[in-house]
């Protein structure tokens, strides 16, 4: 655990960054990675959540995803979508049932077996998420998740959980990022095989290709030039 108090300057700050990370262990990020290449492969959807910086990454993680691996496995598609996107569904349970009910109820219209329910919370005590998380359990879903401190009482409720090891909410969303960032490029290195084996065994000509106009360009490259480079 973090035993940084007051932070000041930036290398007192980054030298504690440096030390968690060196602390974190790496096989629960290896697995989930694992079940969403999983999901993915048997055609299962992937739900993300999460609140405040952790609902941020809840989207950007599902942008990474779902647009980031637009073109690995000739334009077949990851299926991903993040719980916190849409206002009026959010707002509209917060008000009529409770705002611990906001991904819970959401879950509850399209969860299935074998989907993957991703959660993201820093403390791992946020009501809301737990409460997904056990309507995505009862559903037959997998669970996954990214926390910190001690793991909070999410950890028992995920298959998959990844702890960051600190009690310093920034050094925590820090490595949550970079957790998930790390995931998606396994994940888009896994998706990429698929078409880059086809490739090399059914290679065509030059000509065969002018020939495919309705075929975009981004499909018919070598897949391994097209990480995402949207900001």
């Amino acid at each position: 655990m973090s035993e940084v108090g007051e932070i000041l300057d930036a290398r007192q700050y980054f030298a504690e960054l440096q030390r968690v990370a060196k602390d974190l262990s790496h096989d629960p990020i290896n697995r989930i990675a694992d079940a969403l290449v999983k999901a993915y492969e048997s055609r299962r959807m992937v739900y993300l959540f999460g609140n405040g910086g952790s609902a941020s990454l809840a989207s950007h993680f599902a942008c990474d995803l779902g647009k980031g691996t637009a073109y690995c496995d000739g334009g077949k598609r990851f299926r991903v979508l993040a719980l916190t996107d849409n206002l009026a569904t959010l707002t509209a349970w917060a008000n009529d049932a409770s705002y611990a009910e906001v991904f819970a109820e959401q879950l509850r219209n399209v969860v299935e077996p074998r989907d993957v329910a991703f959660a993201i919370s820093g403390s791992g005590n946020s009501a809301n998420v737990l409460n997904a998380l056990h309507v995505a359990r009862a559903a037959g879903a997998t669970t996954v998740g990214i926390t910190g401190f001690q793991g909070g009482k999410m950890k028992a409720q995920c298959d998959i959980c990844v702890v960051i090891p600190s009690d310093d909410m920034q050094i925590i969303e820090d490595l949550h990022v970079a957790t998930a960032h790390a995931i998606f490029r396994m994940v888009y290195s896994r998706m990429s095989r698929h078409t880059g084996k086809g490739i090399r065994r059914r290679r065509r000509s030059d000509v065969d290709l002018r020939s495919a106009p309705s075929e975009t360009p981004e499909i018919r490259r070598e897949v391994g030039t097209y990480l995402p480079k949207h900001i």
